[in-house]
């Protein structure tokens, strides 16, 4: 966590690392400044204090010996009033680093590639083969829409552009997938299922790091302080928020299916059309609260997790290390999860696993003791997809494609769809 502590004791090291995230270099010198200038005049408030408090042991003894006190009455009254404009000028200084901590993002882990745009992304390993079909692919949205299972026309007249209605086996392939996923998360990988909230308060969003950086990407209820949650991530992290944990309960495993909901603000003219970048979308969120030496460990875990959907359903996929440019705000270390989406002949992200290590657990007052009566000490925090369920669809849609214009199900998906195998025109 950057603490002042911890920035004053390792400046040139926390810099460079921020560096490598982006111009953040300006930022952590008026932080250092900021927080020297804290600390300078937190003495100067304390010798004056001391002051005002000898002068005010010596009016007493003067006065119980029948002196003069106007001069220390006086003297008094100007130590107080240094008292007071140095306690306005720190709540001055107190509230600017208060806006400073909250703007800057986590410390890239040392194993991050370091880069200055996702160009320098680093593939760790490429699994599956992509379809090798015998005419040209659709996209997902021109599939949904031949065979009457979504309506982007519908839903814009609705609601507006980047809105999607499902129907029949396209409403059942949405739902056959949340529950797929479920079932691998909590029968299989030891993760124990939640429905949280989907409406959060600003504090929950500014423990995740939403607020106050991200303002504009959320949905805000009219008259009230609350928002639609991004993801599942926020109220999840939340879940433990000023709490201080047993140790031996850690690690905690959730998973929450959510709506999610971004107004994509900065993605202008970017995946318009289609599922890919919605305002409304569902995802499986996977959540850890960890010991910190095991953080990286469950990030493994959580990432294989993931990757254990797109290995039932056989999508080609490939696990992406982002490099410190591309890396989230609150993020230490990422894997991308990027499905191949023959539309693009390219590959997509599906899924984004992250270890947050104490960045969130600092802002959100998230510890732990290891033992009855220790030191209370910071827990790490872990989110990741499991996954994305829209990019899914489209996925299917588009890697399961029939020349006749049909789309097969995964095998494995089959039992969520009632024993369905094809999609066919309705």
């Amino acid at each position: 966590m950057l603490t002042p502590k911890y920035v004053l004791d390792n400046f040139d090291e926390v810099k460079r690392k921020l560096e490598s995230r982006g111009p953040f270099g300006q930022l952590m010198d008026e932080f250092r400044e900021v927080t020297l200038n804290e600390r300078k005049k937190l003495q100067e408030l304390e010798e004056l204090r001391a002051q005002k408090n000898k002068l005010s042991e010596q009016f007493i003894k003067d006065k119980t010996d029948g002196k003069e006190t106007g001069g220390l009455i006086l003297e008094s009254k100007k130590v107080g009033a240094q008292i007071n404009s140095l306690g306005e000028e720190m709540t001055s200084i107190a509230k600017r680093w208060n806006e400073l901590i909250k703007i800057i993002p986590n410390i890239p882990n040392e194993s991050v590639p370091v880069g200055k745009s996702s160009e320098d992304n680093v593939v760790e390993r490429v699994i599956g083969k992509s379809p090798d079909f015998h005419f040209p692919p659709q996209a997902h949205w021109d599939i949904g829409t031949r065979l009457g299972i979504l309506d982007f026309e519908r839903a814009a007249k609705i609601t507006g552009s980047r809105f999607a209605v499902y129907f029949g086996a396209g409403a059942l392939l949405e739902r056959a997938l949340i529950n797929f996923m479920l079932d691998i998360h909590t029968r299989e990988r030891g993760f124990k299922e939640v429905i949280p909230p989907f409406i959060a308060n600003a504090a929950s969003l500014t423990s995740t790091g939403n607020l106050p950086k991200f303002a504009e990407d959320l949905f805000k209820l009219q008259g009230y302080e609350w928002y639609l949650i991004p993801t599942a991530e926020v109220p999840l992290t939340n879940i433990y928020r000023n709490e201080i944990l047993d140790g031996s309960i850690l690690p905690q495993r959730f998973v929450a299916y959510t709506p999610c909901f971004r107004s994509e603000a900065g993605s202008y003219g970017k995946d318009v059309r289609g599922l890919i970048r919605q305002h409304q979308f569902n995802k499986v969120e996977l959540m850890i609260f960890s010991l910190p030496e095991k953080s990286f460990d469950e990030l493994e875990k959580m990432t294989a997790a993931a990757e254990e959907v797109l290995k039932r359903l056989e999508l080609a996929y490939r696990v992406v290390s982002l490099c410190t440019a591309d890396l989230g705000f609150a993020s230490a270390k990422t894997y991308d999860l990027e499905v191949w989406m023959p539309s693009r002949n390219n590959y997509v992200e599906i899924s984004s696993c992250s270890n947050c290590t104490d960045f969130q657990a600092g802002r959100a007052g998230i510890r732990f003791r290891r033992e009855p009566k220790a030191k209370p000490e910071l827990v790490h925090t872990l989110n990741g997809s499991g996954l994305a369920v829209g990019r899914t669809v489209s996925a299917i849609l588009e890697n399961y494609q029939q020349q006749d214009g049909s789309v097969l199900i995964p095998e494995a998906l089959r039992p969520y769809m009632n024993g369905l195998e094809k999609i066919t025109s309705s």
